[in-house]
């Protein structure tokens, strides 16, 4: 498995637009085992990003669907930045397979 745990960081009070966006952008991707969206309860902008994957190969292709290049194309201009990334190799755990 691949996995990505990451942190993006929205435009002042913007968070929950943002989230609304991935929420709805990110729903049917194969190969995806898990993809929680979390907000930072010590930063009011913070957005925390977990995703699973049966693959690199089927992450990369996600950024490829419909559904998720309009989300990127809509919450653009309500993202401010980025933060820590770290790609980990998950091994298991309630809800992953």
């Amino acid at each position: 498995m691949y996995g990505i745990i990451g942190k993006m960081i929205a435009t002042p009070g913007s968070r929950a637009k943002l989230i609304d966006i991935l929420m709805l952008g990110t729903r049917d991707m194969p190969g995806c085992k898990l993809y929680a969206i979390a907000a930072d309860s010590a930063d009011e902008d913070g957005i925390w990003i977990t995703e699973f994957w049966d693959s690199e190969e089927s992450h990369k292709a996600s950024l490829e669907l419909p559904a998720v290049q309009k989300a990127i194309a809509v919450g653009k201009p309500f993202i401010a930045g980025f933060g820590v990334r770290h790609i980990v190799s998950p091994v298991g755990g309630i809800g992953v397979d």
